[in-house]
């Protein structure tokens, strides 16, 4: 774990009681059914609102990077182990910037089971202060399965601070993450972080392919009930039924929210002096809108903020991808950027009227997550309410493709003059070999501006198309707009842009 990664029925009630600050008291005989932990977040939100226990002893308040990644679960100690399952499950002790408490239970035989933090389970090293041994909780965990080969354990997912949490598949390294629940992203007056409080995991079958995972969250604004279904594999699936129940009306609410990191790239290298071609956990945002029209955005590290909408009636998925799979685009062997996984959310039922948010952040580093995309409802939710939603998230090194039109691979950008761009895009698709050159077309818009010297040509070191033009610029932002056609017919997804001094 590097430091961007840390940097980053009724009837059981009685039985799950919320306990004022310290989180939850589970007896041995608790009761767990399928609406469990539904009923607590609609109860919780009956309630005021709580903070968070972050009671620690002294010698963990202050813990350092150092100090706190030298805290290592003992992997004998996992949940699970040597009982021939097909999951085993880890522990993240709280402390730096995870002092939250988190209670987790585990859940069998109809009985939710709670978890109780031992600090022989862990390993200090010699960096930690000493500290007596109380019930502390934990700040959160990770799942391992044989994702790679059968008779090793790698670690499949990990739910870590407020509501993040990351997963990949087969081959790959963690990047992106996604949240449970945004609020207020982007405001001025400041964003709304709501916290997973508890989790219950199911204890799998022998021979399982998925994990069930419960989890309870927390904010000012609302509570909220999640049930995730992993599906380790070439792509991990997590199937997630989420409830939302707010306390007040929250008009800006995010849904299946992501973050990632974009540094520079082909596209973006403004005053970066780095021996790396481009550095980025995610390229580009990939929209498939309710009219069936795809759409691609690559994404910017802006001298300001930039905030972007993509309206639509029903999405049928979205996500920050990584495109650019080849280890000579990144030449960073310690980061392998063309291991990191792409996210696709897939909503499962219609969503209604609203948009896909994207806010892309200025930064200097590549520690810093400066990228963020979500669904907004157009309706805000309603206090007292029930709100539910089903989706897919797909992690993975691509996303489902719902057709079989060409896709935009590289966004290249550079100056012409003190008043031009030249735009450099590469497609490449199967619809394109073979076509006659004479009858494909790019077809480019901009918005305030007056686009020159448009070229489209095969391009025979990718086996795809080359399209390219030039661009007047003012100081001003220029949304853009680009694909291939072959007469009237679409050949490629729409390339969509925002330039910006």
């Amino acid at each position: 774990m590097n430091r961007r990664q840390l940097v980053q029925g009724s009837a059981v009630l009685p039985a799950l009681l919320l306990a004022s600050r310290s989180g939850f008291a589970a007896a041995s005989d608790d009761v767990f059914v399928p609406s469990t932990v539904r009923d607590l977040a609609r109860m919780l939100a009956g309630k005021p609102y709580e903070a968070p226990d972050e009671k620690l002893p002294s010698a963990l308040k202050d813990l350092d990077y150092d100090q706190y990644r030298s805290i290592r679960f003992l992997p004998e100690r996992a949940l699970w182990r040597g009982k021939n399952l097909p999951f085993e499950a880890q522990f993240f002790h709280r402390g730096f910037f995870y002092n939250n408490r988190v209670n987790i239970f585990e859940v069998a035989d109809g009985k939710a089971i709670e978890l109780k933090y031992r600090k022989a389970d862990f390993s200090f090293g010699d960096k930690v202060p000493p500290f007596e041994d109380s019930d502390l909780g934990f700040a959160g965990f990770r799942i391992h399965a044989p994702m790679n080969r059968p008779d090793y354990y790698d670690e499949v997912c990990v739910f870590l601070g407020a509501s993040y949490f990351r997963a990949v598949a087969k081959g790959q390294t963690y990047g992106l993450s996604a949240r449970g629940l945004s609020i207020d992203t982007g405001e001025a007056k400041g964003e709304e972080f709501p916290l997973f409080k508890a989790f219950w995991l199911e204890r799998p079958a022998p021979g399982a392919t998925s994990l069930v995972i419960h989890a309870l969250l927390d904010s000012k604004s609302c509570a909220a009930s999640y049930r995730f279904t992993v599906r380790p594999g070439d792509t991990t699936v997590f199937d997630v039924e989420m409830s939302v129940y707010p306390r007040i009306e929250v008009p800006r609410a995010g849904l299946a929210p992501m973050t990632s990191m974009f540094f520079f790239g082909p596209n973006d290298r403004n005053a970066v002096d780095d021996f790396r071609p481009s550095v980025h956990d995610s390229d580009g945002l990939a929209v498939f809108n309710g009219k069936g029209e795809s759409l691609w955005r690559p994404l910017n590290n802006p001298r300001d903020l930039q905030i972007s909408t993509f309206q639509d009636l029903n999405p049928r998925g979205f996500g920050l991808m990584q495109r650019e799979r080849n280890f000579f685009a990144y030449q960073d062997i310690e980061s392998s950027f063309e291991k990191r996984p792409s996210l696709w959310v897939e909503p499962i039922g219609d969503w209604g009227e609203g948009g896909v948010m994207l806010f892309e952040i200025p930064t200097k580093e590549e520690v810093h997550d400066n990228i963020a995309a979500f669904w907004r409802p157009k309706t805000p939710l309603q206090a007292k309410g029930e709100h539910n939603y089903t989706y897919r998230l797909h992690w993975g090194p691509d996303s489902p493709k719902p057709h079989s039109l060409a896709r935009f691979t590289r966004s290249g950008i550079g100056a012409r003059g003190e008043d031009a761009r030249l735009f450099v895009l590469d497609l490449v698709g199967e619809n394109l070999k073979g076509i006659d050159p004479a009858g494909v077309k790019g077809v480019v818009t901009a918005e305030k501006s007056e686009v020159k010297n448009l070229v489209t040509q095969p391009n025979p070191h990718t086996g795809g198309w080359r399209l390219s033009f030039q661009c007047q610029v003012k100081g001003e932002p220029i949304e853009l707009r680009a694909l291939l056609t072959e007469g009237d017919k679409p050949l490629s997804e729409v390339w969509v842009y925002r330039w910006a001094p």
